[in-house]
């Protein structure tokens, strides 16, 4: 216990007591306990964050775990310079948020950005991107993904590499295919680290924040206005902390419950087919 109380410590004074602190703030207003502050998420304009902050993750959940199990699986193999490659994959993590952030903007900036100057060597016109109320949120989960995929990927790796090497030599000899012993032995023994990543990336991205500030400040017309934005305009914007703390509140619970789904959802056993061969 000494050698913990530190770490215990730190939780507590980092995590814990501003939780519990803006529980309570959320149901105090002017010194009085009221629930005022929860009574103003029918606004339209937190359903509204709502409602994109699941579709967001409902959409780039998913496809940040297939991406990096995909690699990961690439990646694992004996190939040529597979470590620079690692590499490379993983340094966007090394990046701060802000600066990649900034330079992916610059990159998606209409007319002259890079990206619509490569679409016009293939003759797509030009693309708003970044303005465009119907193209901006799939800006933000490729910013969001480049910045992450490659973190994630980092763990599905070092599961595949934990992967005994003889269950799968032995189901070869019995002559199952590199697809099947990918399904049937590699998958199945990978399956808690792929339930870590798809929970720490759904918390990741339910609680995004620098990209939508930094480039669309949740516009256009509202279309990347996340409940984390929603909620930093509220307290710093309008002034207003209160319904801010009740927004982060019902946020935290949010991602508590589909986390929870998701645990139960990937729970299964950790051993691999016994009918591989």
């Amino acid at each position: 216990m000494v050698f913990l109380a530190p770490a215990l410590l730190t939780l507590v004074l980092t995590r814990l007591a501003p939780a519990v602190d803006t529980l309570i703030a959320g149901l105090r207003d002017g010194g009085a306990w009221t629930l005022a502050n929860y009574a103003a998420l029918g606004a339209d304009t937190f359903r509204e964050a709502v409602v994109t902050t699941v579709v967001f993750n409902a959409i780039i959940n998913p496809a940040q775990v297939v991406v990096s199990y995909a690699l990961a699986v690439v990646l694992s193999q004996r190939l040529p310079a597979v470590g620079l490659w690692r590499t490379l994959i993983f340094l966007p993590m090394a990046v701060p948020p802000a600066v990649s952030t900034v330079v992916w903007g610059i990159w998606f900036r209409p007319g002259d950005g890079i990206v619509n100057s490569l679409l016009g060597v293939v003759g797509v016109p030009d693309q708003p991107f970044l303005t465009s109320p119907t193209q901006a949120l799939y800006v933000i989960m490729v910013i969001a993904s480049w910045i992450g995929v490659g973190y994630w990927m980092m763990f599905l790796i070092a599961g595949i590499k934990n992967v005994p090497a003889e269950m799968t030599e032995a189901a070869a000899i019995d002559g199952a295919g590199w697809w099947r012993r990918l399904v049937t032995i590699v998958t199945p023994m990978v399956r808690r680290q792929l339930s870590f990543v798809l929970v720490a990336a759904t918390v990741a991205n339910f609680l995004l924040f620098v990209p939508v500030q930094v480039l669309t400040r949740g516009g256009p017309a509202g279309s990347t206005n996340l409940v984390m934005y929603e909620a930093y305009t509220q307290a710093f914007v309008f002034g207003d902390p209160g319904p801010a703390f009740a927004q982060i509140t019902v946020l935290v619970a949010l991602v508590a419950v589909i986390v929870a789904v998701q645990f139960r959802l990937m729970r299964g056993p950790t051993e691999p087919l016994r009918h591989a061969s």
